[in-house]
């Protein structure tokens, strides 16, 4: 079982997204511990891209923080380095394919396996297209994460029964970003994809109210959280430690009372 299974055996897990390098590289690393210690089950880790084509103004202006403020992918993997040392919190990359290509898939894999990194996220790789990476993820023991969207209707079947670590189920159309509403039938959804695979489903894009986590985990197997933790460091910057915890322990309460 590895790692990122572990996070779904005892029950609805969340899953908390931070921007590498927002405000800091040192302060990231203070704010993923909070995290963790607040009760976040997985944590996705953004590496800052120039051009983030999924993500909504709040991640993409992260993004351009990180990037100012000299994010790099191997500082963003000193970052893992040092977490690791202190949690075993599965923690899964959020990058775009030229990143990866820029640094050489096995490179990138083997980097990735040595500091601890248990998944990657690739938004902008089609499923069709993961036939260069797969394999060598595989080798390196690395789940590479594949998203559902509401328009996936005649691939879910392929990517379900191809997937590793969990199915990232995206809410809504368009890019990351809170939403007051989500409207797609998430129950059709992810029914469609608990008949094709066992592997976990998580549901990303838009969550941020204890209302809608307590919702979507009566469906699914965990919430995803992105902007509105990014948002809260945007709000407090250095500061934001007690802030991302409180807000963590809400949401993880919301979301644990629906197994009552």
């Amino acid at each position: 079982m590895s790692n990122i299974d572990q996070a779904f055996k005892n029950g609805k897990a969340f899953i908390a997204f931070v921007t590498a390098g927002d405000p800091s590289i040192e302060k990231s690393a203070e704010f993923i511990l909070t995290l963790a210690r607040a009760g976040a089950d997985i944590i996705e880790i953004g590496i800052p891209f120039s051009d983030p084509i999924a993500e909504g103004a709040v991640i993409q202006q992260a993004n351009i923080r990180a990037l100012q403020g000299g994010a790099t992918i191997e500082r963003v993997f000193g970052l893992v380095e040092t977490v690791r040392r202190e949690i075993v919190v599965p923690l899964v990359f959020l990058t775009y394919l030229n990143p990866v290509f820029h640094y050489g898939y096995r490179a990138f894999f083997e980097r990735c396996a040595h500091t601890g990194v248990d998944g990657l996220i690739i938004p902008d790789l089609p499923f069709e297209e993961q036939d260069e990476t797969r394999p060598i993820a595989r080798e390196y023991g690395i789940d590479l994460i594949s998203l559902v969207a509401p328009t996936s209707e005649q691939r879910i079947k392929k990517i379900a029964r191809a997937a590793q670590g969990f199915l990232y189920i995206v809410s809504s159309l368009g890019v990351t970003g809170i939403r007051s509403e989500i409207t797609t039938d998430l129950s059709a959804l992810i029914a469609s994809v608990k008949a094709e695979t066992s592997v976990p489903a998580a549901v990303g894009f838009g969550i941020h109210t204890p209302e809608q986590a307590a919702n979507v985990s009566r469906i699914a197997d965990g919430v995803i959280v992105g902007s509105a933790l990014v948002r809260i460091i945007e709000q407090y910057q250095e500061q934001a430690a007690p802030h991302l915890a409180a807000y963590v322990k809400v949401m993880k309460e919301a979301i644990t009372k629906t197994l009552t």
